[in-house]
């Protein structure tokens, strides 16, 4: 429950990606959504919801449908994942080694042809943004890079959100507060 100028932000990461040990950023892949009892328990955390916010990619738009069958989500591409560019479709194996990079140099770190996370930070936060403006408890679904900027934002230094573990089907609970304060009360709650 909320009071009065205060918006819950419940930040879902979509159902396991089905795609096959490959970067899926902006490819548009499946979700597996045979967890039933995971769905269950999750819906049954989060309650009854005022809104829902959802990428347009499809492994977000399959953990809605399971989530909420009746539910009819607000669709804003501006939370898509990551653009990867190149590395799109490529085994996690063939991708180069940014262990050595601090927090602050991942954070601008660009794929070649795609996003750095400050980029696409840029384009959600927006979203988020908006999100918290709404009355009462508003439930976006979206992807670990969403997450991450969302806790970025509430932490009040974005590179900061990449520090944070998001797990599929996991879910982030924020306070957007008055006067523009935040409070993180879970952070990657998982039914199991």
């Amino acid at each position: 429950m909320t009071t009065k100028g205060t918006t819950e932000l419940i930040i879902l990461r979509h159902a396991p990606a089905l795609s096959e040990g490959r970067i899926s950023g902006r490819r548009d892949v499946g979700a597996d959504c045979s967890d039933a009892l995971g769905f269950d328990a999750m819906r049954n955390a989060i309650g009854t919801v005022d809104h829902i916010l959802v990428s347009p990619a499809r492994r977000c738009q399959q953990t809605l449908a399971y989530l909420w069958p009746e539910a009819n989500g607000e669709v804003d591409v501006r939370l898509w994942e990551q653009d990867f560019g190149d590395w799109e479709g490529h085994e996690y194996s063939d991708l180069p080694d940014l262990g050595a990079l601090g927090v602050g140099e991942l954070a601008v770190s660009r794929p070649p042809r795609g996003e750095s996370f400050l980029d696409m930070a840029e384009r959600c936060t927006p979203a988020l943004l908006e999100a918290a403006n709404r009355e009462g408890i508003v439930a976006v679904i979206a992807h670990a890079g969403v997450v991450r900027v969302a806790l970025g934002l509430a932490l009040g230094a974005m590179p900061l959100g990449l520090t944070f573990q998001v797990a599929p089907l996991s879910m982030t609970k924020i306070f957007a507060l008055p006067k523009s304060a935040w409070s993180i009360e879970s952070v990657n709650w998982t039914p199991r």
